[in-house]
């Protein structure tokens, strides 16, 4: 069911530990897909804006140092879309849904919460530092109206809300 037309829009975030330097041959194939996928999620409904550098992509930005572990780093990316469907309909179909297939070739199985969703107001746009924030809210709290996953998501604060809704079957990870 579509959502009411609202004054907020949904961010989303996840994070990445590397199992090698980006510039590495293991991390060939998923680094020339950036651009095709970056360039689908710009076009696709529903899609508001996503962290970039002038390069296009997020692979620069400098955020979530602290949950890097062994790995070889941790890259994000930060979006906003107009609802959770629109997010949902992108991230599970096409190329991403391919990409998203392969990732545990290029990033280390990760046990706690990677992705976090929330709510911002229409037209603001999120930073690295909010994205942190939320992801260490949904891993010590569980999901919440502040932090949440697509598997259960919440209504825009303008709404009413029972609870959790469900993610839709499709929308579950390939891989």
């Amino acid at each position: 069911m579509a959502q009411e037309k609202s004054g907020w829009e949904l961010a989303q975030v996840n994070i990445a530990r590397l199992r090698a330097p980006l510039d590495s041959p293991r991390l060939a194939d998923f680094v020339a897909a950036l651009e095709p996928v970056n360039a689908l999620a710009d076009a696709a409904p529903g899609f508001r804006w996503r962290l970039q550098t002038e390069d296009g992509d997020a692979t620069a930005v400098t955020a979530f140092e602290w949950d890097a572990g062994s790995s070889a780093g941790v890259i994000v990316n930060l979006t906003v879309w107009e609802s959770v469907e629109a997010l949902g309909a992108f991230a599970y179909s096409g190329l991403h849904r391919e990409v998203l297939g392969r990732r545990r070739e290029w990033f280390e199985a990760m046990a706690e919460a990677y992705s976090a969703l929330w709510w911002v107001p229409a037209g603001e746009w999120p930073s690295t530092a909010d994205a942190e924030d939320r992801v260490r809210h949904l891993r010590s709290h569980g999901s919440t109206p502040w932090a949440f996953g697509l598997r259960d998501h919440f209504p825009p604060p303008d709404q009413p809300a029972a609870g959790p809704s469900a993610g839709r079957s499709d929308w579950m990870c390939p891989a």
